[in-house]
């Protein structure tokens, strides 16, 4: 089975949707206490369970076209989203070695890509 590209676009889609859920789920955990009501009214932690179910439905659609070896290294991207997120919501600093972390990321997602189409 080859991949289509759509396939390949729709688990890129899935990965910001994920991560934006763990932005919403860092969000409500800072919201969180000792009651059950800071629980059953924490709106992002909410969020952030439905846009993983989703992702995870988009994950699926993906699947169905395209071979699962070069689809879920594309999951990876997920930490670079993240990491960018993370940055703009919470002031949190992206350093050299994150950078680098990245860096390796997109080559390693590209080499993967590159590899299946031989």
């Amino acid at each position: 089975m080859k991949t289509k590209p759509g396939a390949i676009g729709l688990v890129f889609i899935c990965t910001l949707v994920t991560s934006t859920a763990q932005i919403l789920y860092k969000l409500g955990a800072n919201r969180l206490s000792l009651d059950i009501f800071s629980l059953i009214t924490n709106v992002p932690l909410f969020l952030g369970i439905i846009l993983y179910v989703t992702a995870a439905a988009i994950l699926l659609i993906s699947l169905k076209y395209g071979e699962l070896s070069v689809l879920y290294p594309v999951v990876a991207t997920s930490y670079i989203w993240v990491s960018l997120l993370s940055s703009q919501v919470f002031g949190e600093v992206i350093n050299a070695s994150k950078w680098i972390g990245i860096i390796f990321i997109i080559v390693g997602v590209s080499l993967i890509g590159i590899g299946s189409r031989k």
